[in-house]
């Protein structure tokens, strides 16, 4: 097989979650929906920096550089195994049409142990097939994998020394029990990258394990459609498509539904905007002067940098805020963090400083609330006035 394999071990498991994402990943690389926004391009960078992370985590082990061709790394590898290297870091192999670089792998009296990093915090279970395809290939090569480990950020972490950064979980039986399947899913991805693009109706699979990038391609953007019903969600859509349920209309009129999805099934049917009796009794609490309207934009980094955070936990970095006027205006203010030193005691303060004449504070939903029970905790000099706010 030549080592222009066409799946990667990210490719496949792509394609495990859906062949046309796959198709259009390998046959359209430079699409608009795979391109990184730089809020993606820095999830991409923090996952690097939980891969680099875990390499220092062990005393030692030779690193296959990762700027040579395919060819190299692969001669790279051949060579550390031959010369009985006990640990390897990007290992790289191929085999039966895949390509794939092992985050560490290490060899002992009993076997070789494969240990796949994730910057999740916690195994889950869409890092069994990742794993799976990797002890699949290796063993193409004729490498006796025994044990399979996932080397997640630990979630009990925080920073800056509260715990271990990382956890392993051991998961060889689970990747054991699937790679009686792993053959025929590469042959079947494999034959649908050989011909056109492959026929996949619309489902659960568009959102899980996480969203597909071509899922506005697949998905119709009707507002007469099943997944524009209110608070749906893309699960309970799916379950609405399985069940024959296209559209809004289509829906049994016995269907419980919140209130604002009973208004808008009825908007649709009958082309009207509906206002119900009782909006200015719903508006009653927003009749109060000065009013104030708050929203948080936060920050979670996968390695967190400020104390008492963990993996991925939020901070707030962000707020803007609208406070009404007596002649019927509002004045709008908003605080940005800036630099890389804990953002929460100067937003916290600009927080207390911007909302302390209103009446009433207003946000969209409950986040903003835990987000203020977490300063109290972490800014404990405005406990105080944030417990007001």
């Amino acid at each position: 097989m030549s080592v222009a394999d066409p799946l990667t071990k990210s490719l496949f498991v792509a394609g495990v979650q859906c062949l046309k994402q796959l198709w259009w990943r390998v046959h359209e690389p430079l699409a608009e929906e795979l391109q990184p926004d730089i809020v993606l391009q820095d999830r991409f960078d923090q996952g690097r920096q939980v891969g680099e992370l875990a390499r220092t985590t062990f005393d030692n082990g030779l690193l296959v550089p990762s700027d040579g061709d395919r060819d190299e790394r692969l001669a790279a590898t051949a060579g550390a195994i031959a010369s009985g290297t006990p640990r390897l870091f990007e290992a790289s192999f191929h085999a039966t049409g895949v390509f794939v670089s092992v985050d560490i792998l290490q060899r002992d009296a009993a076997g070789y142990t494969l240990i796949e990093v994730k910057s999740a915090s916690k195994q889950k279970e869409e890092h069994i097939p990742d794993a799976a395809v990797q002890v699949h290939v290796l063993q193409g090569n004729g490498i006796d994998v025994r044990r399979v480990e996932i080397m997640h950020l630990n979630g009990d972490f925080a920073h800056p020394d509260v715990g271990d950064l990382f956890a392993r979980t051991e998961v060889t039986n689970a990747v054991h029990g699937r790679l009686a399947w792993i053959a025929g899913d590469i042959e079947r991805q494999l034959a649908s990258l050989a011909g056109t693009i492959p026929d996949v109706r619309i489902g659960a699979h568009c959102s899980e394990p996480r969203d597909c990038p071509f899922m506005e391609r697949c998905w119709p953007n009707d507002r007469h459609h099943i997944r524009k019903l209110y608070t749906v969600g893309p699960k309970k859509a799916a379950a609405y498509l399985q069940s024959g349920i296209a559209t809004i209309a289509q829906l049994p009129a016995s269907t419980k539904l919140p209130a604002a999805a009973q208004r808008q099934r009825r908007a649709l049917a009958t082309n009207t905007l509906i206002v119900e009796p009782a909006l200015a009794r719903a508006l009653e609490p927003f009749d109060v002067q000065p009013l104030g309207f708050l929203d948080f934009e936060t920050v979670s980094r996968a390695v967190p940098v400020w104390n008492g955070m963990s993996p991925w936990s939020q901070a707030p970095a962000q707020l803007s805020y609208h406070q009404s006027q007596p002649d019927g205006t509002f004045r709008h203010d908003e605080h940005l963090a800036e630099g890389g030193e804990d953002a929460r005691p100067l937003l916290a303060r600009r927080l207390v400083e911007l909302t302390k004449g209103a009446v009433r504070v207003v946000t969209y939903s409950a986040f903003e609330k835990t987000q203020i029970r977490s300063l109290q905790k972490t800014v404990p000099e405005f406990a105080d006035p944030l417990h007001e706010l």
